[in-house]
Order: C-alpha cells, then structure tokens, then sequence
C-alpha cells in the first residue's frame, strides 16, 4: 500500500455541497490559472460561440509514414487540418532513442511544411524509464502540448485490482512530472483485454492523478465496441478526465466465418455521431482530435512507410473524413 498525500479525486470528493456562487467563484478562478499552465487556449474551450466553430483536427501521422517530416506537414495543411498527431514511439515517425534530435527536426519540418505538432502519440509508461522522461521533456520543450501513452497490460501474478493499483501509481508520478514541464498526458480507452477497455478501469488508474496534467484520450470507436449501448455511461463517467478524443468509425461484420469489428471511413459504421457530438456540447468539452483512418489504405492505416495505393487514395480518404466529420460536429 502506497501514500500520495492529498491527491485531488479525494480533494474534490470531501464537499459535494458546492454552493452556486462557489461553483461560478471557483471556475471563474480556474480560468485566470489557464494560461499560466503553458497550455494553447485551442485546447480548452471557453466561450459557448465556439461550439458554433469546427472541430480542431490533427491527422494521426501513422497513416503518413510514407511521407517525410515536411512532406507530413505540407499535406495536412493543404487537406485542412489543424495539426499533426506524430507518432515518437517504436515503428513511428520519430523512434524514442532518437527523440532528443529528431523530435525537434520533425517539429520544425511540419512547421516549414505549414502545420503544426501540438500532439504526439507514444511508447510512455513510466518516469522509471529514461527515454519516456526524455520524450516528455524534449516534447514539452519545443511546443507539444500533450501526448498519448502506451497502453498497460494486466501483470502475471497479480491480481487485476493489483495490477490497477500499480498502474494508478505510474500514472500519479507521470501527471507529476507532466506538471513540471507543463505537458498533458493521456490514456487511451481501448477495446481489447489491456487495461482500460473498461470506462471504469480508466477512472481506477487516474484517481490519484492531478486532474489538469493527466486525463484520458477518449475514443468513441472503442467505446462502442467494447461498451455497446453503456457507451454514454463511460462518456459521462470520464467527462471530466477527458482532455482529447480519437475519431474514427466500424461496423461488425463476418470475416472468414468469424464476427468482426470492421474498420469504416467517418459516418459510415455504427458509432453515432450526431449523440456523441451532442454529448460533447452538453457536457461543454471540445477537446483537440486525433483522426485515425483504419481502414484499408494499401498499408497507411497500419503505419507502413510504404504503400500499395497512390497517394492520392490515402489523402482523398483524408479529406472526406475531416469534412465528413466537421459536419457531423455542425449538425449536432
């Protein structure tokens, strides 16, 4: 068994008795605190009009490994994204020992390209390993925002309450660090047997964490999949944790005699958006998204650095997904 101190879910839990006028007292001193996080006001949304505006879109970079640092600039602000989810983990667009020098080079070479990195997805699990410390430091310092982690696996061994335990721990340490380079850390709800397929194995792990440098990064195709109609119970179990959404769609199919989940382009699967978006709105959350293009693209959608389709393919995909779901989110 492990102290923390006085973490913040225990804090926020001791007076439910929240008074109207402490409430508007202490969110309207929440939001004077913002700006000196080091965090881009496009990450939070504070003005009710703004729900009126598109989303901002950063295109997950694993479907570009085909293009170099600037040509993965250069395409997302030419299809109209608001920035690149770069992927600094093994296999992707920057390797972890690398990251120190070539971090920095991607960065400014999606810059020169006209975009931006504001957001990485990566291989962190813990501040016990160098390079998940050298990741977070080098990203915080040259502008990124706020990154991903790897997902957890349950530990042979251990119980699964044990294996919650130790990870709510990692978690805890990391928002720590997180706080001293002002950088947002996430943790992806995933379908599947790893921890956090579960809405309430995501809430366990982040307990102890300070709740303005860790959340989740909540993906709607997962959430359905694994969660069924509960989906909208999670969304309103993690609301308050979630500080970026995936977006991408599926459909359950036969595959070689065998149910499966199939991978679609934006509104054209099972997730339903016009509900999901209108959650988002109610719950006044317009978090940055990562778009994830899953589905057959010669090779782009598992991240290869070379493809089997034109280019034109991947990027035409692109594009009507980003317009397929700034409609969506209008419409809503």
């Amino acid at each position: 068994m492990y102290i923390f101190g006085k973490p913040n879910w225990l804090t926020n839990s001791v007076n439910v008795k929240t008074t109207r006028r402490d409430f508007i007292k202490n969110t309207t001193l929440s939001a004077g605190v913002i700006p000196l996080m080091g965090i881009s006001p496009s990450f939070w949304t504070t003005k009710d009009t703004s729900f009126d505006e598109n989303l901002s879109v950063h295109i997950f970079s694993k479907h570009l490994q085909f293009l170099d640092y600037k040509s993965t600039g250069e395409m997302a602000a030419e299809m109209g994204f608001s920035g690149v989810d770069l992927t600094v983990r093994p296999k992707g667009h920057v390797l972890p020992e690398s990251v120190k020098t070539d971090l920095p080079k991607a960065i400014r070479a999606i810059k020169d390209g006209g975009s931006k990195c504001e957001m990485i997805t990566t291989s962190i699990e813990s501040i016990q390993h160098n390079l998940d410390i050298d990741i977070i430091k080098t990203a915080a310092k040259f502008g990124v925002k706020s990154y991903r982690t790897h997902w957890f696996k349950y530990l042979e061994g251990k119980t699964m309450e044990a294996s919650l335990e130790l990870y709510k721990r990692r978690i805890y340490e990391l928002s720590n660090l997180n706080k001293e380079h002002h950088i947002i850390g996430y943790y992806q709800n995933h379908a599947g047997k790893n921890v956090g397929a579960s809405f309430w194995e995501i809430k366990k792990i982040l307990e102890a964490a300070d709740i303005n440098y860790f959340g989740t990064q909540y993906d709607i195709r997962h959430a359905v999949a694994e969660g069924g109609h509960s989906w909208e119970n999670g969304l309103k179990l993690l609301q308050k944790h979630i500080k970026g959404i995936v977006l991408k769609d599926f459909k359950w199919g036969k595959v070689d005699g065998e149910w499966k989940a199939i991978n679609v382009p934006i509104g054209e699967g099972m997730v339903n958006f016009n509900t999901y978006f209108k959650l988002l709105k109610k719950y006044r959350l317009k978090p940055p998204v990562s778009l994830h293009l899953e589905y057959d693209l010669g090779g782009a959608e598992k991240g290869k650095s070379t493809i089997t389709v034109d280019k034109k393919v991947v990027f035409d995909a692109m594009r009507k997904d980003l317009k397929a779901l700034q409609k969506l989110w209008r419409e809503a």
